[in-house]
């Protein structure tokens, strides 16, 4: 049954009406993740002579065991940021005589197929057979190799399990993000417990007791059983949306029947934001890069550096405005020609888009206030960056989202799609850092940083102030535009 699941996934690929398209794209990816590939190996060739160079005063077998723990816990976050959900339309397979444990254990065996799980063998089997195998031998060799099995599993099916949680809710992702940056930080920043202690205490301990590679098999072979159970127990539809059900209270915001009809559009824009993963997906990088002070604040190189202070203050407040604006109305790509033909004032939708970009940016902007450990001028640079994104990003991301006719699949996760990503994207990134720092730089230069800040504030004071003259200029635009993005987000 598992081959027949792969040859209607292989036809229902072909038959599509994209099927050159996503050859395309696939194609492209395929050699751009091959080159990576040819990189880990030679990085693998070359490991002796690396920490050789990293780690001079320690024997070769001691640096190898100590880095182990430590590329798998970066891997992790990195299969949380980037590993895609295995997929499978199921439907059509719960209304024939075909058990359930077939249907899951197919996604769960496609679970293995990632390129996340070739990157520890391509790496590390080198180093294995050119000096582990020379100096310990060959059961020495054959231990590591299941352990790093056992931890690539477990790697692969927590991460995935992570992922499904956070698409019921998307806390999850963000509490999982923050644990591992503070298990990170422990160690590089505040110096609480050692990773690389850790993992020569267990890598170390595996040449002697080859039984302890026993350990991540185990820990491995959990979380699969878990994965297993969490798919099975929710494989119907109506078990994942009674329990997507639990928070749907999370959108009924009573403060939003204040502003009338568009804060009804607000709620509905919320509501498509937690139950489909891309728009998810820039939600959840936004609440993620507000650790982003972190990277700069900490690093005394670029603590006292305004330009880095600007353009943190900018991405931490203004991320949602810039991820998810940059796609405004392709978001409702599917549903566009209704919103067209409804009694829906295109003056509210433009409004509903404004208070949503004031209300996140003003909760981004409040969740930074912590930062102002580093100095009370690291706050006063966010206070600034927070009302020129709110004066002037938002009107340049709008003007662009007119320019944009790609429809985007809600149902897709953001992790290497670029659907609906085009030359107007490109444009706008460069047109949103760019003119912060055009406007500091004359000031700077003159040596007058407090008026450069004042004049960016006044900026976006201004930008706020006249808001109402941006969304009829706004609305006239897309009224010249409207057919052509119409007639776009038709084509799919």
């Amino acid at each position: 049954m598992i081959t027949t699941f792969f040859k209607h996934e292989f036809k229902a690929f072909w038959r599509s009406k994209n099927a050159g398209k996503n050859l395309a794209v696939r194609i492209i990816m395929s050699l751009l993740i091959l080159m990576l590939l040819l990189y880990v190996v030679a990085a693998g060739f070359l490991m002796d002579l690396i920490l050789k160079k990293v780690f001079p005063h320690d024997s070769l077998i001691f640096s190898f065991c100590g880095i182990v723990l430590v590329y798998f816990v970066g891997e992790l976050f990195s299969r949380i940021q980037l590993q895609e959900l295995p997929t499978l339309r199921v439907q059509p397979y719960l209304q024939l005589p075909i058990k359930r444990n077939t249907i899951v254990g197919y996604l769960a065996l496609t679970a293995l197929f990632s390129v996340f799980n070739l990157w520890p063998f391509l790496l590390f089997w080198p180093f294995l057979f050119k000096v582990v195998l020379h100096d310990e031998g060959g059961l020495a060799v054959i231990s590591f190799m299941v352990s790093l099995f056992g931890l690539s599993v477990f790697n692969n099916y927590l991460a995935l399990y992570i992922k499904r949680k956070a698409n019921l809710n998307g806390w999850v992702f963000l509490v999982a993000s923050a644990v591992l940056i503070l298990v990170i930080m422990g160690d590089t920043s505040w110096h609480l417990y050692s990773i690389r202690n850790i993992s020569y205490l267990f890598f170390g301990n595996l040449i002697n007791h080859p039984v302890l590679a026993l350990v991540p098999v185990l820990l491995g072979a959990t979380m699969y059983y878990l994965n297993f159970i969490y798919l099975k127990q929710n494989l119907y539809l109506e078990e994942l949306s009674t329990k997507k059900d639990k928070y749907k209270s999370s959108t009924e915001y009573p403060v939003l029947s204040y502003f009338g009809a568009t804060g009804d559009l607000v709620a509905s824009e919320v509501k498509l934001i937690l139950r489909n993963k891309r728009p998810k997906s820039a939600l959840i990088m936004s609440l993620f890069f507000l650790f982003y002070g972190l990277i700069f604040y900490t690093n005394p190189g670029l603590k006292h550096n305004e330009w880095m202070k600007l353009f943190a203050g900018m991405f931490m407040t203004g991320f949602f405005i810039i991820n998810y604006g940059q796609f405004m109305f392709s978001w409702q790509a599917s549903h566009f020609d209704g919103l067209m033909v409804s009694k829906v004032s295109f003056v509210n939708f433009l409004k509903g888009k404004y208070l949503l970009f004031t209300t996140t940016s003003t909760v981004a902007f409040l969740l930074t206030i912590p930062y102002v450990y580093y100095g009370w001028r690291v706050l006063l640079v966010h206070f600034v960056m927070y009302l020129w994104n709110l004066g002037v990003t938002v009107n340049i991301v709008l003007y662009f989202a007119n320019r944009n006719a790609k429809r985007i699949d809600l149902s897709k996760g953001a992790s290497f799609n670029w659907e609906g990503v085009g030359a107007t994207q490109l444009i706008l990134s460069f047109l949103l850092f760019l003119p912060p720092f055009i406007v500091y730089l004359p000031f700077k230069l003159l040596g007058h940083p407090d008026l450069a800040l004042a004049t960016l504030a006044a900026c976006g004071v201004a930008g706020i102030l006249t808001r109402g003259y941006w969304i009829n200029f706004l609305e006239a635009d897309f009224n010249k535009r409207k057919f052509a993005i119409l007639d776009g987000f038709r084509n799919k």
